[in-house]
């Protein structure tokens, strides 16, 4: 008889893998065991050497759907015998009680079954991690409908082919009494299933019934339980019918949802929440979504894929007929279909619902009952809750179809904490935090590089201690022992840059990386590209190496340096901050430059500052007083977003530009004649005073403001790629990439990868990392290698 021990790493948690491994070594009349290590999984067979070779065939040909083997390590074993240090003598004794006997002398295991062994917790460092929440299955959807089955209408139904793991999961290994389900005991029938191997709920941690498992109910706005069971969900679907809000409790957080053709109902929860004009995310079911929105085959396939991201669709023509016009003020909708067994059931007459994060702007969405009640008390009407504790909270994932590929505007739910490979070599544990906006945190450890969910705006404290929360917990979940390294950005103010230091005073090695570098480097991990190359990083906002605001950045990564080699022009920031807030002080900055005085006219005309304001603003411009500089592509975007009276006050991030770019999208839309710009550049820098002049002169002149606003676009566009290739060939290099926060937008950046690749040149664009601040940790730890390596 042969005997070999297999380790497996990868995605081999909570997907059904030890289930699988029983399986196909009982086919394969093996014997011996399979164990959860930890971070990887254990497997001891033997049997006849024909057998082990086709069991080794299966287990990488037939593994579960949700499973991803990294890595899989074959160690032959003389004998039987386990030598390693790691089988010691009182380990053995432990596991007699699983019927595998041996002998004392020689350590020799006697195989007479193959079975499942308990987890076993190891410090060992290894790579592996739990897997994401998984919607749920057509099975267990199925079971839940049938009047028949046990689990009828019972929301929680879950198999090892969906359910939640990553938002229930407190520590390695994942079983089910390192997760918040052991707080509800097995009833003897969810028992008899977990421990039948046949069954696919063998082992399924988050596997429960009625008897044995959560419950939901549903309370007024002071906590009292009105409904239980079924007879909540049901009562809390009348009540949304009838216009009420509700706060609902998920799988990673809270919701709040109402109906979406009633614009009363809308304006009231924008009133209550402070989202004056943030588009709403919807929730519809997939036989509904034709009636409202576009989309082809690869959006469709994200959409009902076990992910269940929200994607970002065209509206379609017939959207008004069924939509309140206040849920979205863009030519888009986010829309997303449902993934649990609580959102199924709260579909009856209505096509789709508003599910919007219940979180106040800038902070954490809540997740705790307490907390649900107390701090969404006001908004919601009503509570849908349950008693299953979240121990990771998780916003849903957003993506978004540009430059013929589904990318994203955040990676969270579903996707979160799976890990991201680079083909690149380290040997340290690099703990990247991020920046401050839309925040990420990163966890490098050799080629995998452990995102955490989305964090959000890391100014606020409450969310802050978010940050650090889920770094503490995915530092657990990866069984990490150390960190060697910590990577954060320059800017001194961050709270992130602040934990960073906090931490490299107690020994950790201190790393600062650009942020417009950090994009870069994020594209080109996101592409496993390493060679020379052009990267155009355009965002709102970012510290740069001269110690102003930097924002539309080319830079040459070049005999592995990264080189600053275009920009945009430097602009006047009117009040540093507020202009971000208020774009009109950004276009008064700009047109100043151009025609002075008379600017102060032009604003005036648009009453929304007083005079006693503009004249504080012509004082401020003439003494170049709180006047920072910025080469920001955001803050121009948004300077001819309030020129256009699109927007004259920022409520949600980089509200001005994605309000301008559907203005542009109409003009698109009407397939007018294409237009001729001739986009300003000398020295390598985008001239864009005459680009905002040119859009005044437009409106002055009455052109169309949809015109107007594609131009602006295209303008931009096309300064960039001139720049881009004009280098990349004087240069030799034969690719040029877009990242950051401008690079969602869509005009520009398909307009950038059109010039580009006209001209012969490789084009790179994100694809499973973020473009914007969400991709800056990730950017941050390929830079460290990178750096680091030369």
């Amino acid at each position: 008889m042969d005997f070999i021990r297999i380790h497996v790493k990868g995605i081999v948690q909570g997907v059904g893998f030890r289930p699988f491994v029983y399986r196909i070594a009982k086919e394969n009349n093996l014997k011996g065991y399979v164990k959860n290590m930890g971070n990887y999984v254990e497997i001891v067979v033997g049997g006849k050497k024909e057998d082990i070779e086709k069991f080794i065939n299966d287990l990488k040909s037939k593994k579960p759907p949700l499973s991803k083997i990294d890595d899989l390590k074959i160690f032959k074993l003389k004998d039987g015998i386990l030598t390693e240090a790691c089988w010691k003598y009182e380990r053995m004794l432990s596991e007699a009680k699983h019927h595998i006997p041996f002998d004392e002398t020689f350590l020799k295991f006697h195989f007479d079954d193959f079975v499942i062994l308990e987890s076993e917790e190891t410090n060992k460092e290894e790579e592996g991690t739990i897997p994401a929440d998984v919607a749920i299955c057509d099975e267990c959807l199925k079971e839940m409908m049938d009047k028949n089955d046990r689990r009828y209408r019972y929301p929680f139904i879950a198999c090892t082919n969906c359910g939640p793991r990553f938002t229930i999961v407190e520590k390695v290994p994942y079983d089910r009494e390192n997760t918040s389900m052991r707080d509800f005991p097995l009833c003897e029938e969810c028992l008899r299933e977990y421990k039948n191997a046949l069954d696919r709920r063998f082992h399924a941690q988050a596997t429960c019934c009625p008897k044995c498992g959560p419950k939901v109910f549903l309370t007024d706005e002071n906590g009292e339980i009105l409904y239980e069971k079924d007879e909540a969900i049901n009562e809390a679907v009348k009540l949304l019918e009838e216009g009420k809000i509700l706060a609902v409790k998920g799988i990673g957080g809270t919701h709040l949802v109402c109906k979406v053709n009633d614009d009363e109902v809308v304006l009231t929860l924008r009133e209550r929440l402070g989202r004056p004009s943030q588009p709403f995310a919807v929730m519809s079911k997939v036989e509904h979504l034709n009636l409202f929105a576009e989309y082809d085959d690869e959006e469709l396939r994200i959409l009902t894929s076990p992910k269940r991201p929200i994607v970002v669709l065209k509206k379609n023509d017939n959207y008004d007929k069924y939509f309140s016009k206040y849920v979205s003020n863009l030519d888009t909708i986010g829309v997303m279909l449902p993934y649990s067994g609580l959102h199924y059931l709260l579909f009856d007459k209505e096509i789709a619902y508003i599910m919007t994060s219940a979180n106040l702007p800038g902070l954490p969405m809540v997740k705790d009952n307490d907390e649900i009640l107390k701090k969404l008390k006001g908004i919601a009407d009503y509570f849908l809750l349950h008693n299953r504790r979240i121990i990771n909270r998780c916003d849903d994932s957003v993506v978004k179809k540009i430059n013929n590929r589904m990318i994203f505007l955040r990676r969270s739910r579903g996707f979160a904490p799976e890990p991201i490979e680079v083909s690149i070599e380290n040997n340290k544990n690099i703990l990247c935090v991020g920046g401050e906006l839309n925040s990420t945190a990163c966890l490098v450890k050799k080629n995998k590089f452990y995102l955490t969910q989305y964090i959000g705006n890391t100014s606020k404290y409450e969310t802050f201690c978010y940050l650090k929360d889920a770094i503490n917990n995915l530092i657990k979940i990866t069984n990490t022992n150390k960190i060697d390294a910590v990577v954060c950005d320059m800017h001194p103010l961050f709270n992130s840059t602040k934990f960073a230091e906090e931490l490299a005073s107690k020994g950790i090695e201190l790393f600062r990386i650009q942020h417009h570098h950090a994009h870069a480097f994020s594209l080109m991990g996101d592409n496993n590209y390493f060679d020379d190359c052009i990267i155009i990083a355009l965002d709102g906002v970012g510290y740069g190496l001269d110690g102003n605001i930097w924002g539309g950045e080319i830079f040459a990564w070049k005999n592995n340096k990264m080189e600053r080699i275009g920009h945009l022009e430097e602009q006047y920031q009117l009040g540093g901050d507020l202009a971000t807030k208020y774009p009109l002080r950004m276009l008064l900055g700009i047109l100043y430059k151009k025609i002075g005085e008379e600017t102060i006219d032009i604003i005036k005309e648009y009453n929304f500052f007083s005079e006693k304001e503009l004249k504080i603003f012509s004082l401020q411009l003439k003494k170049k007083i709180n006047c920072p500089i910025t080469t920001s592509c955001g803050r121009v975007l948004d300077a001819i977003s309030s020129l256009l009276s699109v927007t004259f006050e920022k409520t949600f991030d980089g509200e001005p530009a994605i309000r301008l770019e559907a203005l542009a999208s109409e003009f698109i839309k009407r397939k007018r004649m294409d237009i001729e710009v001739n986009s300003k550049v000398k020295d390598n820098i985008l001239n864009t005073t005459d680009l905002v002049y040119n859009c005044y002169e437009m409106l002055k002149n009455g052109v169309d403001k949809k015109y107007i606003a594609h131009y602006a676009h295209i303008y931009i566009a096309d300064g960039l790629s001139k720049i881009a290739i004009k280098n990349a060939e004087k240069l030799g290099i034969d690719c040029i990439g877009l990242s950051g926060g401008v690079s969602y937008n869509k005009i520009i950046s398909e307009r950038i990868r059109e010039n580009v690749e006209n001209c012969g040149f490789r084009f790179l664009y994100h694809k499973d990392v973020p473009n914007g601040d969400g991709g800056l940790s990730f950017g941050q730890g390929v830079g460290y290698i990178l750096m680091n390596s030369q």
